[in-house]
């Protein structure tokens, strides 16, 4: 396969990259446009949160403001920016200050290296639809999106309060425990890509097949990491209204409050895209090669940008779904998940598929449709060993009960012969 792309890269050689004066012109309309989307697009996310709850709760929804609804999230930020700004009286003021900006600042950055449309011809040269296209543009993610648990953790600590100091712990042990589980899960994509390159990545599915087929097991581990690494529900111990009030935000309001809010749908944004291309393809347009190897046009990269953004929304729609349908984990089960469970089944995973790529290699089998077809196989076969045979609860659930069914029947016989619930009078 690597030679079939070799030969029509020869045959549509690509437009020459743009002259640095039209780099930096071209980076700055992306940065501009994209950060005027990505806000936009945020602020939207609340209404759709809202909208969609009310869907699925058979009620109306935000229906007042604008039509249908739709200037709800500019009357919710009006309101955030009038609001009195409160500053409890034992806070340390500089961190308190600081924390929001930290948690907001790295979510806002990650989206700069991940592409999202083929690349645009013009007459300056090629521009790529992507803000930086780094090298390590994967590698660069896990490194700054790791960073916002930081401005959790400090606003639990500078708030000077014990539910808010519990929740910004809470928020630290779970990052570190899925943070390892969702870089292990990602290390299967990489061995098969062989690049650290999201470009390169695209480009590989594209030819080989998606590698939600491919390494399924990867992609679930993604998944479920990506739900604790957001703090959304069943995940959202941090905040777990029911047990800390709002957990770390509790004492803040006015922006700052909205800033954590902003942070969290963000890094929702983010994931989602990432998660669209390790493992969905990408903004790869199906069925033609063209948008990967030229010659390129304007209508395919529109068509390329399109397709990225309705993966996306699938994904956004399901983390607001999975919100409102599932109910939230106890502690020791959200520990025992990550730690017993996603990183040992990561673990093995990479062994598993390090050792089928080694003996495809040894087989002389390349990259190609056997190729893909033999590792679609066999994870078919490792998702039915993983979710049929092994788990059936007795893995993920602390609490499930591990007594024998023999003598959980005895002790329901005796309890239905006692007094009390028979109803006879003591």
């Amino acid at each position: 396969m690597t030679h079939v792309v070799a030969l029509l890269q020869a045959a549509n050689p690509q437009l020459p990259p743009p002259g640095t004066g039209v780099f930096v012109i071209a980076t700055v309309i992306k940065m501009l446009i994209g950060f005027t989307v990505y806000m936009v697009g945020v602020a939207l996310l609340t209404l759709a949160e809202r909208k969609i709850s009310a869907w699925i709760q058979d009620r109306h929804g935000p229906n007042r403001v604008g039509p249908g609804g739709l200037l709800q999230p500019a009357a919710d930020g009006l309101k955030n920016f009038m609001k009195e700004e409160t500053y409890p009286a034992q806070a340390y003021k500089p961190l308190f200050i600081l924390a929001p900006i930290i948690s907001f600042i790295p979510a806002l950055t990650t989206w700069a290296v991940i592409p999202f449309g083929a690349p645009l011809p013009t007459r300056w040269g090629r521009i790529d639809m992507v803000v930086a296209d780094l090298p390590i543009g994967f590698l660069f993610i896990l490194a700054i999106s790791s960073l916002g648990v930081y401005g959790i953790v400090i606003a639990g600590w500078a708030s000077n309060n014990k539910y808010a100091l519990l929740g910004g712990l809470r928020s630290s042990a779970q990052m570190i425990s899925y943070e390892i589980s969702l870089g292990m899960s990602t290390i299967p994509v990489l061995l098969l890509a062989g690049n650290v390159t999201l470009a390169a990545i695209v480009k590989q599915q594209a030819y080989g097949g998606w590698n939600v087929v491919n390494l399924t097991i990867a992609f679930f581990i993604f998944l479920v990491a990506a739900f604790a690494e957001t703090n959304r529900l069943p995940f959202d111990l941090p905040e777990a209204e029911s047990e800390l009030i709002a957990g770390y935000h509790t004492e803040y309001s006015a922006m700052k409050f909205s800033l954590f809010f902003i942070a969290e749908y963000a890094n929702m944004v983010t994931i989602s895209a990432l998660m669209v291309t390790l493992f969905f393809g990408g903004w790869d347009v199906p069925f033609t090669g063209r948008d990967n190897i030229g010659p390129y046009s304007a209508w395919l990269t529109l068509l390329s940008i399109g397709i990225f953004l309705v993966k996306l929304l699938f994904f956004l729609f399901l983390f607001m779904w999975i919100r409102w349908t599932l109910p939230r984990f106890r502690y020791d089960q959200l520990m025992s998940l990550g730690w017993k469970f996603m990183l040992p089944l990561a673990l093995a995973y990479i062994v598993v598929i390090a050792t089928a790529l080694l003996i495809l290699e040894s087989a002389g089998i390349t990259r190609g449709a056997m190729h893909s077809s033999i590792l679609a196989a066999l994870n078919m076969a490792l998702v039915v060993i993983v979710f049929a045979i092994l788990d059936r609860g007795r893995i993920i659930s602390p609490a499930y009960g591990r007594m024998r069914g023999r003598r959980l029947r005895n002790l329901q016989g005796v309890a239905g012969r006692s007094p009390l619930a028979s109803g006879a009078p003591d």
